[in-house]
């Protein structure tokens, strides 16, 4: 067993459910989304993606951009959360939830797409 592998598996399945349990519940309803979950699958996502950095194959470069693209979207969530909940006047409202959630769903389907990829390199893997 490959424990860099073991590593780099964990790191992308854990993105991917943290990221789902920040997702589920009611799009508009602040008190289903935890501002900790978010802020735990942003730093696991960023995590994830320094381990990416170094493969240098065709899939590799795959799995990082799917890992930037969650990163990105997570930011983003994570900034409008911010927004929201700091500058703005009227706290998290059911439409400011709904942006956040609605970013961290475009995470998911990167964060998904990651995991299809782990999946298929390591089908496709001989021993």
């Amino acid at each position: 067993m490959n424990l860099e592998k073991v590593i780099f598996g964990f790191f992308i399945v854990l993105a991917a459910t943290l990221n789902f349990g920040f997702f589920v519940g009611d799009i508009d309803n602040p008190v289903h989304h935890d501002v900790y979950e978010l802020f735990a699958a942003l730093v696991v996502s960023l995590i994830a993606t320094v381990l990416k950095f170094g493969d240098r194959t065709q899939i590799g470069a795959v799995h990082l951009s799917t890992s930037l693209v969650a990163d990105l979207q997570l930011i983003a969530a994570a900034m409008v959360w911010g927004y929201a909940a700091h500058v703005g006047g009227s706290g998290m409202t059911p439409e400011m939830t709904a942006r956040v959630v609605s970013l961290s769903g475009g995470a998911l389907f990167a964060n998904v797409v990651s995991v299809i990829i782990l999946i298929a390199e390591t089908i496709m893997q001989r021993r």
